[in-house]
């Protein structure tokens, strides 16, 4: 593995090259490659660093990186989630990797978990250069968002309003959180649906807790991720290859019940891959259940991308 950056217009991205095991840049070998983007909240030493290595083992050039305004990557405003600047984040990661020469251009998948695979599908839909579609317990955040019914998605967006303006009249960013901060704060809130517990699980206890991964949401760009839909024109627009993956155990994160819509919706070759007893975050970092994904996953993309590398 080693650091590189990348530009996003006047954003410096900050990733994670992730080589083959006997790499030699003195071979001139041009390889598949895949960009791995992480979950809302998370960033690239998570569990998109764990998958890009992972993937790495099995013969790909991978590029784990920050969103935009997140973990090591430049831009402003810090802590948002802006859902058309995480989609241009994975075109600007294709661009980078169409300038590597051990990289070839014409082979160059993505893969991301949770929200980033819904960000994922969405960039590509419109970027046709990237040529295989891999999503492990995808979620489509801007459904997830509206899960709470027209009221109460009426009830934030005039919330959003108030702040937009307080912020514009000089007050402060509202920063809240994604998830309770500890386990001891998610009991006293009396949280019990099992995926809210198991986020606070991997996010905030040693298991998966990254100092850069910091629980902060910039309130106002919650309106962003309100009008986002991942899937929208899935059916006129996604028509690469896509491998789906997903948990038997299905939680109110909805990452079973996104990944068999999305199956259903895409129009091109696909599979479904449901893998028995897992949970959505049993697919961020439980050995047993990654290695199954990386399994389906090695073998989806050697077959959509032809993975034997060639001399340039």
């Amino acid at each position: 593995m080693h650091n590189v950056t990348f530009r996003n217009g006047g954003i410096t991205m900050a990733g994670q090259v992730f080589l083959p095991p006997g790499f030699d840049a003195r071979a001139h070998t041009k390889h598949a490659a895949l960009v791995c983007v992480h979950p809302g909240s998370g960033v690239k030493e998570q569990t998109a660093g764990l998958y890009a290595r992972q993937m790495a083992s099995k013969g790909f050039v991978t590029l784990a990186f920050d969103a935009s305004g997140q973990g090591e990557s430049g831009g402003e405003p810090r802590h948002a989630e802006v859902p058309a600047a995480r989609v241009e984040d994975i075109r600007c990661a294709v661009d980078f990797l169409t300038t590597l020469d051990h990289v070839d251009e014409s082979k160059i998948g993505v893969l991301g978990i949770c929200a980033g695979g819904g960000y994922a599908v969405n960039a590509a839909m419109t970027d046709h250069r990237i040529r295989a579609v891999g999503v492990v317990a995808a979620v489509n955040i801007g459904r997830a968002r509206r899960a709470g019914g027209p009221d109460s998605v009426a009830e934030m967006l005039e919330a959003v309003g108030r702040q937009r303006t307080l912020e514009a009249r000089g007050g402060a960013p509202l920063i809240t959180r994604w998830i309770p901060d500890s386990p001891q704060e998610a009991a006293a809130a009396g949280v019990t649906e099992p995926d809210a517990l198991e986020a606070v699980d991997y996010y905030r206890t040693p298991r998966g807790r990254h100092p850069r991964s910091d629980n902060r949401l910039r309130f106002t760009s919650v309106a962003d991720v309100i009008g986002f839909d991942a899937f929208h024109l899935v059916e006129e627009l996604l028509t690469q290859p896509l491998q789906v993956i997903v948990g038997s155990e299905a939680g109110e994160f909805g990452s079973y019940q996104e990944g068999v819509d999305l199956y259903r919706r895409a129009p091109g070759r696909k599979d479904l891959h449901v893998i028995d007893g897992a949970s959505h975050y049993d697919l961020y970092d439980r050995p047993a259940y990654v290695g199954q994904a990386v399994t389906r996953l090695e073998s989806f993309y050697a077959e959509a991308l032809s993975l034997q590398p060639h001399s340039a």
